[in-house]
Order: C-alpha cells, then structure tokens, then sequence
C-alpha cells in the first residue's frame, strides 16, 4: 500500500530527481524511494573517516604495553583451553 507524502525541495533537488527519473525511465517516487532505501542501509556503516579513526586506534593499542604479565596471559589461555577439552558433549546424540 502507498502512502502519500508532501514535502518540499530546492529547486536543484527537484532538477536532479526530474533528471534522474528521466535518465533511470524510472517514475521520480520509484527514484526517492530507491534513494531513501539506499541512504538506510548505508547509516550503519562506517564512513571512511571513522574505520580509519578506529583503524589508528587499534595501531596505538597494537603499540602500548601490556596490562599484565605474560605468565598471566599464558596460564589463562592454558586454563580455557583445558576447559574447552573437558566440556561440551561426550558422544553423538548426547
């Protein structure tokens, strides 16, 4: 079912959905619709500022110190290890 909508543009808006439309042989609703589903599903990607704001970020945490001793670190990853073994199911079907 279409909802009706009225809203208003500037007159380069109106010009480049008009040409658009004409270009795509497209109705200019087909045109803003496919516009507005484009534009959803692209806010929650990352834009190409944030990813490399995000990339530096983990460079500098990549760079930093530990915040724990190794022997700390190896004794956990032994212990999850040991777990992972001793858990979960035993035989097919269990």
């Amino acid at each position: 079912m279409a909802t009706k909508l009225t809203f208003s543009v500037d007159e380069r808006t109106a010009e480049t959905l008009k040409n658009t439309a004409e270009r795509l042989g497209k109705p200019q609703s087909m045109v803003v619709r496919e516009a507005v589903a484009e534009y959803a599903a692209r806010l929650g990607r990352l834009t190409e500022a944030e990813r490399r704001q995000m990339l530096a970020a983990v460079d500098q945490m990549d760079k930093s110190a530990p915040t724990r001793p190794k022997t700390a670190e190896t004794r956990e990853l032994r212990e999850r290890r040991q777990a992972r073994r001793q858990g979960g199911r035993r035989r097919a079907g269990e």
